[in-house]
């Protein structure tokens, strides 16, 4: 297993998700049978995942993307990271594009191959919180 594993999903977010957003680099980086389990759904394939991080970021204005931490698993194969993503709405979830300014947390675990390239994402994030952000122009929806 890579024993750098941080630095390969840490460079996937920087090459994908940081400007100037990068969706082509998926082609090198992940595998052609990658899969990403998001709210419950999984999108299955290297292209189906590109045409969803393209629409993810198309609903985005002012799109900004920070690691918070990420660390992996004793051998590798698992990859842990916090991230921060900022912006504007632009369509997000279903809503009206109206600008409202939204902050999403999320946590991600990685699978790496042996080879180094990513394998398996398992998504969890604040979608809840953030709806009340762009539909109610608020931070606490409770």
């Amino acid at each position: 297993m890579p024993s750098n594993s941080v630095e390969i999903v840490e460079n996937f977010w920087r090459e994908v998700w940081k400007r100037p957003h990068n969706p082509d680099a998926i082609d090198t980086l992940v595998s052609e049978d990658f899969v990403i389990t998001s709210g419950g759904r999984d999108i299955i394939g290297r292209d189906n995942f590109k045409v969803w991080v393209k629409g993810f970021q198309a609903q985005v204005h002012d799109f900004e993307f920070h690691i918070v931490e990420t660390f992996q698993n004793a051998d590798g194969s698992r990859v842990a990271s916090r991230w921060k993503v900022t912006g504007r709405n632009n369509g997000m979830m279903g809503t009206e594009c109206n600008g409202a300014p939204f902050e999403m947390t999320g946590t991600a675990v990685w699978e790496v191959g042996e080879d180094g390239v990513l394998r398996h994402n398992w998504v969890e994030r604040n979608a809840f919180e953030v709806h009340g952000q762009i539909t109610q122009g608020s931070h606490n929806v409770f």
